[in-house]
């Protein structure tokens, strides 16, 4: 209580001394304006815990924080999609539906896949005659004609997105059904039966979830190198997952002035889906030893330096400019002092009050 009352006190007459400092035109009676320390005694020190240390060099193992996105892994997701303009007939699977490969999907009408499909049935009659006469009962010319026009009407239909097996067993001229190209999770089906659709539509997305796409958006000012297969941290609710990285993008996206870096991440036991927000940390070391400061440790001055209060003698501070470098989580790296020098890493922004309580600029201004 004794310790609460000293330190209400210290901060009362802290405030009547800025108080008398204006009063008297920014000027107080027998001080120099242009100093910038301060002698503090042991007891304020300790009564709002005032930190001093001697400056070291030493590597940092900090975290650099990058919000991102669950998404699907596009190398291993396929696009189903008509390949002619066609009507929908039926749908087979649904939204998040998981299918395996060749399971039916969506049949479709188009009249160029019916026009296709009769060509087909003509010239692949006329192939099976003239194989059976042979080429020197026909001749060369109609023997090779033969067999090129039922080839590329085969290879017009397999074109237009039909399996092989359904060459020869469609039922209905024009209709014909897309199967499933690999196995997963139906992540989209924009589409409705009865629906008329472009080539390309984009009827489903089909992904495999067992392992997922991470973009994390780091912000352009940070200088991260990551090289393929570095870990990472990623947060999804309060779960944590081990990630590793696969790509980082050399482009700044103009809108946010970000750029993407893109992890891997597995998901065996389907807990994570395309869509979900995340948080990813990259554990990052220094590669070698550097010279830093917690962050309240570092004061701006009028001028918009940075500075940091220096122990010169026993107790007595005083303002020094440093130059920044890196963030290195709660530390930034500095330069401009020596190593051993003394510095203020706890209590700054009181050291500039008692400062100022004299009437001085902090900073030399």
């Amino acid at each position: 209580m004794n310790k609460f009352i000293s330190l209400l006190l210290l901060i009362t007459s802290i405030s009547f001394a800025e108080q008398d400092h204006d009063e008297h035109g920014g000027h107080s009676d027998g001080h120099d304006e242009e100093a910038t320390s301060v002698t503090l005694t042991q007891e304020q020190q300790n009564l709002v815990n005032v930190k001093v240390e001697a400056l070291t060099a030493r590597n940092y193992d900090y975290n650099i924080y990058a919000p991102a996105e669950i998404q699907a892994n596009g190398y291993t997701s396929y696009l189903v999609s008509p390949r002619v303009d066609s009507v929908v007939m039926k749908r087979h699977k649904a939204l998040g539906d998981h299918v395996q490969i060749g399971d039916k999907l969506v049949t479709l009408f188009s009249e160029s896949v019916a026009e296709a499909q009769a060509t087909l049935k003509v010239n692949s009659a006329e192939w099976k005659r003239v194989k059976q006469l042979g080429r020197k009962a026909v001749g060369a010319n109609r023997f090779i004609k033969a067999q090129n026009d039922y080839e590329l009407a085969r290879a017009r239909l397999l074109a237009f997105g039909l399996s092989k097996e359904a060459l020869n067993n469609s039922k209905t001229l024009g209709e014909y059904t897309l199967v499933a190209q690999r196995s997963g999770a139906i992540l989209s089906d924009d589409f409705q039966q009865g629906q008329r659709v472009e080539a390309g539509h984009a009827l489903m997305l089909l992904s495999n979830e067992s392992q997922l796409w991470v973009e994390a958006r780091v912000q352009a000012s940070v200088q991260l190198n990551l090289p393929i297969g570095t870990l990472a941290q990623v947060k999804v609710g309060n779960k944590f997952y081990a990630a590793k990285v696969s790509q980082e993008a050399h482009t700044i996206d103009e809108k946010t002035r970000t750029r993407i870096i893109r992890l891997l991440i597995d998901n065996p036991n389907d807990t994570l889906h395309p869509g979900e927000f995340a948080d990813v940390y990259f554990k990052i070391s220094t590669k070698k030893a550097v010279t830093a400061v917690p962050e309240n440790a570092l004061m701006r001055t009028a001028d918009g330096d940075w500075a940091v209060f220096v122990e010169t003698e026993h107790n007595q501070f005083t303002s020094q400019e440093v130059e920044l470098g890196r963030v290195l989580g709660d530390y930034h790296e500095i330069s401009g002092l020596e190593l051993g020098t003394k510095i203020v890493t706890q209590g700054a922004f009181f050291v500039a009050s008692e400062i100022a309580k004299g009437g001085f600029d902090p900073h030399g201004h």
